[in-house]
């Protein structure tokens, strides 16, 4: 629960103010002690007594010890306000590489009809998981090497983040469906977009990755929804080893087996053929 402060007028002294001014032209609404420091100049004792000032006087609202927001002078006297999760996940990787993904990227595209409620980042930095302004967030992480398909989301008319491109969040999708709501869901997603999606980038990136139970899953669901045809699916076949996956993780190891993808269909064809009336 952010702290509310409501002792005193929305006054800014010249640091505060100075402060404002940067983080404004910075296109920065969330920030940290450090970044206090380095605008004003201050040293760490000086930098948390000024933000602890403006936090009394309703400039800034605290979202978890070292991380702030600016309140916008627009909500007249409110002193509680708490950014988009978007840009609070940024802040909360640093700067380290990220991009928004899973289900949060799936909901950004528009590929799902269910909200979702936990945001879902991308670092080659390790994040505990934690809340933060009401708002869950958890992080997974990848190499350096697997930083690939990721593009530009406005929040706003001037502020972004990175999120992965449909075709990587189809692929993240398939190799975590925990983290995209199961893989009927991701199926889903594949079959609202099956006109605007690449299937030679869906393949290329599922090459890339280099996991086996994407390759399998990916090239049963492309096959099963009429979206490839044989010689587009071939890289992916060439990549099968003799070990058998299940369609969903999520799912016990029952139904049957497809030998051509190496797959245990634990999710029947009419669950998925369900999705097309959805």
């Amino acid at each position: 629960m952010i702290k509310n402060y409501n002792s005193l007028p929305k006054t800014l002294g010249p640091r505060a103010a100075q402060l404002v001014t940067e983080l404004n032209e910075r296109r920065r609404s969330t920030f940290t002690l450090k970044d206090v420091g380095s605008i004003t100049g201050l040293s760490a004792t000086s930098a948390r007594n000024l933000v602890h000032k403006a936090l009394r006087r309703g400039v800034v609202a605290r979202l978890k010890p070292g991380l702030y927001n600016l309140v916008p002078f627009e909500l007249g006297r409110a002193t509680e306000h708490v950014d988009s999760p978007y840009l609070i996940a940024r802040e909360l990787v640093g700067p380290a590489p990220y991009f928004l993904s899973h289900g949060t990227a799936f909901e950004l595209h528009r590929m799902v009809t269910q909200p979702n409620f936990t945001v879902y980042v991308s670092s080659t930095r390790r994040v505990r998981p934690q809340t933060v302004g009401g708002h869950d967030f958890r992080f997974v992480h990848v190499t350096t090497e697997q930083e690939f398909g990721v593009m530009t989301h406005w929040v706003d008319k001037e502020r972004f983040v990175m999120i992965s491109d449909m075709e990587r969040t189809i692929i993240d999708g398939l190799r975590h469906p925990a983290f995209a709501g199961g893989i009927t869901d991701v199926a889903k997603g594949l079959w609202m977009k099956r006109d605007v999606l690449k299937v030679e980038r869906l393949t290329a990136y599922a090459q890339r990755l280099a996991v086996g139970a994407v390759v399998r899953r990916l090239g049963y669901l492309l096959e099963h929804y009429g979206m490839a045809n044989a010689s587009m699916l071939e890289p992916l076949r060439g990549m099968l080893t003799a070990t058998y996956q299940r369609l969903d993780p999520l799912r016990p190891a029952e139904g049957a087996f497809v030998s051509r993808w190496r797959l245990q269909l634990n999710v029947t064809p009419e669950e998925l053929d369900a999705v097309r009336l959805g």
